[in-house]
């Protein structure tokens, strides 16, 4: 069994506004998102939709990298996104089996 990773996150609504997070359970966090299980910003403005992400092989490392891109610009985290994800597809859209119309990306 390999060790755990965490994952620095970024989710966007429909009209781009951006959340970074970290977690170490990437499909589970993901999921509470998008079942707005997770009270406060992601919920009240609809941000679920999975635009980037990075794997860590620790919790130190992945909450370094989150405060990091926090700190950041809001153009270079568009950046960020657009490296990898130029027409920012929901990354995770694959890995549930709902079919909401409102995960899918657009």
């Amino acid at each position: 069994m390999g060790a755990k990773q965490f994952a620095v996150y970024i989710l966007a609504s429909r009209s781009r506004t951006l959340y970074v997070g970290v977690t170490g359970d990437l499909l589970r966090r993901v999921w509470q998102h998008r079942q707005k299980l997770v009270d406060g910003f992601t919920a009240r403005f609809r941000v679920h939709r999975l635009v980037w992400y990075e794997l860590t092989p620790n919790a130190a490392a992945a909450i370094r990298r989150e405060k990091e891109i926090k700190a950041w610009r809001r153009s270079k985290k568009v950046g960020l996104i657009e490296a990898t994800n130029p027409t920012w597809e929901d990354l995770a859209a694959a890995w549930f089996e709902t079919a909401d119309p409102s995960l899918r990306s657009g």
